[in-house]
């Protein structure tokens, strides 16, 4: 592609989305994309960047699954250390029913890292992960940034994840504001964005849990509104088959 030389002006046309459409294509199917199997090991390979984080479930070298989210205003406060935390901890609780009851690796490319299980002073922040990553039993490793592609690439799409979205803002300006009327949503919100819980997190004004699932404000027709959107749309709903 042309935008991969150097210095070229940044322009995505119909040629760039027609080559990213076929990128996406070729990820989720076989042999790139697996299925798990409970009977081998899993491996979970993680990164941060400045501003997201990322994760790939592995198995035996073919990927299982993929995720990414941006990290809300509090968390990219957070040290170097402590981003890397949160994107392991992040994984985890996506991939739990996956990872719960076996034993697993976690690679990261950041070596202090390797070291949160034996560290003695902890922030009332990093205890909370530490019991929350004693449910789990895994070997965490080291592995160096050039040979984690995978999931530094995850922790850097984000912005072009934005460039390319075709979520209607309408929707989304509508949950925004739903918030601002829904006291739970309000409460919850203000705790993520404090990094006071562990089930919910923020991202562009909109709370999310397990599963990236956006919370729905309790307010107007949101529910109604969102499956109008889903279904009603010329590229949605259930085409069924031929």
């Amino acid at each position: 592609m042309d935008l991969l030389k150097k210095n070229r002006a940044w322009e995505w046309n119909s040629s760039c989305q027609g080559a990213f459409n076929n990128l996406k294509a070729a990820i989720i199917k076989e042999p790139v994309l697996a299925l798990p199997d409970f009977t081998k090991l899993f491996e979970v390979q993680t990164d941060a960047s400045d501003f997201a984080i990322g994760g790939v479930l592995m198995q035996e070298g073919h990927p299982i699954a993929f995720e990414s989210r941006k990290l809300n205003e509090a968390e990219r406060r957070y040290t170097v250390h402590e981003k890397e935390m949160t994107a392991i901890v992040h994984c985890l609780r996506t991939w739990r029913h996956y990872l719960l009851g076996a034993h697993f690796i976690v690679k990261t490319d950041n070596v202090a890292s390797s070291y949160f299980q034996s560290q003695k002073k902890l922030s009332p922040k990093q205890a909370r992960w530490q019991d929350f990553l004693a449910e789990f039993d895994y070997s965490l490793e080291y592995k160096p940034g050039k040979a984690n592609v995978v999931a530094d690439a995850l922790s850097r799409k984000v912005v072009l994840s934005a460039l390319l979205s075709t979520t209607s803002c309408g929707v989304l300006d509508t949950i925004k504001e739903g918030m601002e009327h829904d006291p739970v949503a309000k409460q919850l919100l203000d705790l993520a964005r404090k990094g006071k819980t562990q089930k919910f997190w923020e991202e562009d004004g909109l709370l999310y849990t397990t599963g990236r699932r956006v919370y729905m404000p309790r307010w107007k027709n949101l529910r109604r509104l969102l499956i109008k959107e889903s279904h009603d749309t010329t590229w949605a709903g259930h085409l069924g088959q031929k």
